[in-house]
């Protein structure tokens, strides 16, 4: 079977190592300040030790400052999926713990993401338009406790005789 789920040397896998060098957003589980459960779908940027995802809390065009930031450092735990919609699809999992520090400007990982999912000449446009001297970002970093993968091939849920995880 190779490597259990859970270890984190699933992120050493080509199958994990496709997924967070993707442009598949990633989808964020937390849990909300009135305590129920929600998912966004996020850009992210993996430093090779942390999933770094960022959120615009000032500047020009924010309304109102956002509720991850305050709902993350109130409940950390979290899980993150990164997956393909193609048949048979392919599943990174990861669980952590949140940590949210605020930034002036636009977060390095944030601007490395926009380079990914944008492109060279889209990130450059982006960044003129948002890169104004009153915006601050909050820096969403998980550093995994908890690995799994899926290929639903050799690594199946356990519902259907798979690895339980």
């Amino acid at each position: 079977m190779g490597i259990p789920q859970g270890n984190l040397k699933l992120l050493d896998t080509e199958l994990a190592k496709s997924l967070l060098n993707s442009t598949i957003p990633a989808r964020l589980a937390y849990i909300a300040k009135d305590g129920t459960p929600r998912v966004i779908p996020t850009w992210f940027h993996w430093n090779g030790n942390e999933i770094v995802m960022a959120t615009f809390i000032a500047g020009p065009q924010v309304t109102h400052y956002p509720a991850r930031p305050a709902a993350l450092r109130a409940s950390p735990a979290v899980a993150i999926t990164i997956d393909t919609e193609a048949f048979p699809p392919e599943v990174l999992l990861i669980r952590g713990e949140a940590s949210v520090t605020e930034v002036d400007g636009l977060a390095p990982e944030f601007k490395e993401a926009a380079r990914r999912y944008l492109g060279k000449e889209g990130a450059k446009a982006f960044f003129n338009q948002n890169s104004k001297p009153s915006v601050r970002m909050a820096r969403i970093a998980v550093r995994p406790t908890w690995v799994g993968t899926l290929d639903f091939q050799t690594r199946l849920p356990s519902h259907v005789g798979g690895v339980v995880a």
